[in-house]
């Protein structure tokens, strides 16, 4: 294995500027091609982030077969993941996707079966789950410190202009976007949800187009569920709210509580009462860090995308899977996509079991 596994990036959008400051950041990789369909788009790339020269390819079939690159990374359109991934697999270099996987539970199937077949590993990018906060209240989850799971909540009230989506080319499209806030901004509340709380078993949701014109999806959602554990939980997604609020997501037992908004820990509510709890209401609760993306989705910080990057370096090294595989990044497409469905048809729907 070489010291430093070579990245080849497919897409030089916005998000591409995150994994590439990312990689950069990590001592054993490197950013080892970008595959863009505009050489302004790679050069301007490589400019903003001052990477050192590479080769920059028009086809992912040119960049598998270039020397030095071992994993192939997929920033195109969410609805566009598909074939990158596949012809990845097919050259059995390791992938990984930024959220979401895809845009249906088929298609994040296919993806997911071709790395299986080629025994490459296959990584869904969601750096939400590897924020201080969130690794915190996971490790109280799974510590039984709320005793039984009651209550789930998250909300994702975000703002974007109407130039957003006007801007953005495929944004709003059902095609390559494949859904609106839920689909596209609130996935990583959604996670981050089913991570603390379990799968999901049901769910009944609601969708509108309230505060933008010329987009084929919502841009407001809502969303109750039970989990398969019995507890409850609640989603709130939306792209419509002046000015933008920061996220938030909450976990509730018959021993405890805890609302996290952003990075900052506003309860932390526990019988007993203990000092490692005091500790963490003191650790986080300073207003620190991006805003997370409410009103502007440049305003994220990279530190998410290097932290899951490197454990997907390590993974790759250690021949193990990485925390965050395909089959984890399917389970949010599933609940988003049952979301969907409930609001066209008026009815509870069941949810996918995890495959």
């Amino acid at each position: 294995m070489p010291e430093q596994l070579g990245f080849a990036l497919v897409g030089c959008g916005m998000i591409s500027r995150y994994h590439t400051r990312a990689i950069q950041e990590i001592p054993s990789a490197r950013v080892a091609a970008l595959v863009s369909r505009s050489h302004i788009s790679a050069h301007q790339l490589l400019e903003e982030t001052k990477l050192p020269p590479c080769p920059v390819f028009h086809s992912v079939e040119e960049a598998v077969k270039a020397p030095g690159v071992d994993v192939v990374v997929i920033c195109t359109p969410s609805g566009a993941h598909r074939e990158p991934a596949l012809i990845a697999a097919t050259y059995g270099k390791h992938v990984v996707v930024e959220k979401p996987l895809e845009i249906s539970g088929e298609r994040c199937l296919d993806i997911i079966k071709a790395c299986d077949r080629a025994k490459v590993k296959l990584c869904t990018i969601f750096p939400s789950r590897f924020a201080d906060s969130s690794t915190v209240l996971k490790t109280a989850v799974d510590a039984g410190k709320f005793g039984r799971l009651t209550l789930g909540e998250t909300t994702c009230k975000w703002w974007r202009t109407q130039q957003y989506y006007d801007d953005g080319g495929w944004k709003g499209t059902q095609a390559l976007d494949g859904g609106g806030a839920m689909m596209n901004q609130a996935i990583h509340n959604v996670d981050l949800l089913l991570w603390m709380m379990g799968d999901a078993n049901h769910v009944s949701g609601f969708t509108a187009t309230l505060a933008h014109e010329r987009i084929e999806v919502e841009d407001t959602a809502v969303a109750v569920i039970r989990f398969k554990n019995g507890a409850l939980g609640v989603i709130q997604a939306t792209t419509s709210i002046y000015p933008g609020y920061p996220k938030t997501i909450a976990v509730h037992g018959d021993k405890g509580s805890a609302v996290i908004e952003q990075e900052d820990v506003l309860r932390w509510d526990f019988n007993p009462k203990t000092d490692e709890d005091e500790a963490i209401k003191t650790r986080f609760a300073a207003k620190v860090g991006a805003s997370g993306g409410a009103a502007d989705p440049k305003a994220i910080s990279h530190e998410g995308h290097r932290r899951q990057l490197a454990d997907f370096v390590e993974a790759v090294r250690e021949n193990r899977p990485p925390k965050v595989d395909g089959r984890e990044g399917k389970k949010a497409v599933d609940l988003i996509c049952a979301v969907y469905e409930s609001a066209r048809t008026g009815k509870t729907v069941a949810v996918p079991a995890a495959s």
